[in-house]
């Protein structure tokens, strides 16, 4: 099955960009994605425009600078040699601003972005500051790095968070939606999966990710093999599974912003499949993921019953 919404590796470049979704090339209003590549000594400007952003290494550090943030207009980005190795420290940039970043060693950068209102300060985040999560039980664990979502980090729209799945397990599991505005019950969310998967002896990885109509808007389906640098466009429709194949990894990072006056998170389970729920109770996590200092969701939720994704 192909779709307009999944953008194979090298299909949404634009120079200097391997990726380049806008709410223009998206069909859309908010939700943003670049992903940049910087070679030793590289240097890159971008105006902020009319979006927020968060700067997120894929692998690499840089220097941040942003025009006018006061007191301290440098921000150092130490980053990860790459997306498998933890989590990553992180650089917010207002709407209105200029940006420029300079990598020394050179590095993969991932600017996450949703047009907003609210022009707040630039900051830096922390990599220890970032709430990790277990998701899930079994072979539907994952884990869940929390850089930007709702309730966590401040911005106007934005909301990113990424997802670690090893290989064999599924995520965004139940399928789930937010393609509504349901005071209290759901989000109206558009959403870009950008993936990385890890390969084996230089053979590259694979995964595949679902999106089915839920009734709603475009009537979004998609079920795509997808491989390193994909992304996958969810403007509606029940999300998931994403699977990644055994022996490889998956690694996704999601990207979010709606119209809600409220900055929220709020999804539904698809009906069919929201039983799955009940039978991870007492079932471990994939030992594969926990280091013992995992923090817990911070309204004290377990894995069991933290929302899927």
């Amino acid at each position: 099955m192909t779709s307009a919404h999944h953008l194979p590796a090298g299909k949404a470049v634009s120079d200097p960009y391997a990726v380049d979704v806008s709410p223009d090339s998206a069909g859309w209003r908010y939700s943003s994605l670049r992903v940049l590549e910087l070679p030793p000594g590289g240097t890159h400007l971008f105006p902020a425009g009319d979006s927020e952003w968060i700067v997120l290494s894929l692998g690499g550090g840089c220097t941040v600078t942003v025009d006018d943030a006061p007191g301290q207009d440098a921000f150092e980005l130490r980053g990860r040699s790459d997306v498998f190795a933890g989590v990553s420290d992180f650089v917010y940039v207002p709407r209105d601003a200029t940006a420029t970043l300079t990598s020394e060693a050179g590095g993969r950068f991932a600017l996450t972005g949703a047009r907003c209102t609210r022009r707040l300060p630039a900051r830096h985040g922390p990599a220890d500051s970032v709430p990790v999560e277990l998701r899930g039980t079994g072979n539907c664990s994952r884990r869940v790095h929390n850089f930007g979502a709702a309730g966590v980090f401040e911005c106007d729209r934005l909301i990113a968070v990424e997802v670690v799945t090893p290989g064999g397990n599924w995520s965004s599991y139940p399928p789930h939606k937010h393609d509504e505005h349901h005071p209290g019950e759901e989000s109206e969310l558009e959403e870009i999966y950008y993936f990385e998967i890890a390969g084996h002896e230089g053979t590259p990885g694979l995964g595949y990710q679902r999106v089915s109509p839920s009734g709603r808007g475009s009537g979004t389906d998609v079920l795509a093999e997808v491989r390193a640098g994909d992304v996958v466009l969810i403007p509606d429709g029940w999300h998931g599974p994403s699977m990644a194949a055994p022996g490889h990894d998956m690694y996704y990072l999601n990207v979010m912003a709606g119209p809600g006056d409220e900055r929220a998170w709020l999804i539904r389970d698809h009906p069919d499949h929201a039983w799955i729920r009940d039978t991870w109770p007492g079932t471990p996590v994939d030992p594969r993921l926990a280091p013992p200092d995992v923090r817990r969701r911070p309204d004290g939720t377990t894995p069991d019953t933290a929302p899927s994704q």
